[in-house]
């Protein structure tokens, strides 16, 4: 497995013993199980329009990920608005 600097560089300094563990490790732990649960809920419904050749290519766009379309919309619109999917100009 190669890994990255970064990854490198922590597990380093994990083996030099330069982390502690948390002294309420398990409280901590459920505390950021719940953080992550409540993130992850999927609580909101919206209704889109938008053209059937837009919805057809979608769709098979899906089908090649191995997603529902419903799922690769969800991925599209999180990344959007995370910044992480960028608009091509013109």
């Amino acid at each position: 497995m190669t890994l990255t600097k970064e990854e490198k560089e922590i597990l380093d300094s994990v083996e030099n013993g330069e982390w502690r563990r948390v002294p309420n490790f398990e409280q901590e732990a459920m505390r950021y199980q719940k953080v992550a649960e409540a993130t992850l809920r999927k609580d909101k419904r919206v209704n889109i329009c938008m053209t059937g050749r837009d919805f057809v290519h979608i769709q098979k766009t899906a089908m090649r990920k191995g997603l529902s379309y419903q799922a690769l919309i969800d991925s599209i619109l999180h990344k959007y608005v995370n910044g992480q999917l960028i608009e091509k100009a013109g």
